[in-house]
């Protein structure tokens, strides 16, 4: 039995794989479609996803604070 659920777990794994190398890609089709429907209903919403979908979103969860200390003793950071 945990051969099988070990199984699941690896296969569901590989499967959501392509969905994370186009998270920037389904970010800008929500916020897209989102936006296409506050302003033109449902027809707005088609043509947001797309256009958001070609324009591609914001990479939200690729950055990341990195910080240094520099000769003078002052900290600094900056997001890459």
């Amino acid at each position: 039995m945990r051969s099988i659920l070990k199984t699941g777990v690896l296969a569901l794994a590989l499967a959501a794989m392509p969905l994370v190398a186009l998270a920037g890609t389904l970010e800008g089709v929500a916020i897209g479609a989102g936006t296409g429907a506050v302003i033109a209903g449902p027809p707005g919403a088609v043509v947001g996803g797309v256009v958001g979908g070609v324009v591609g979103g914001p990479d939200v969860g690729r950055r990341h604070r990195h910080c240094w200390t520099n000769n003078s003793g002052y900290r600094h950071c900056a997001w890459r």
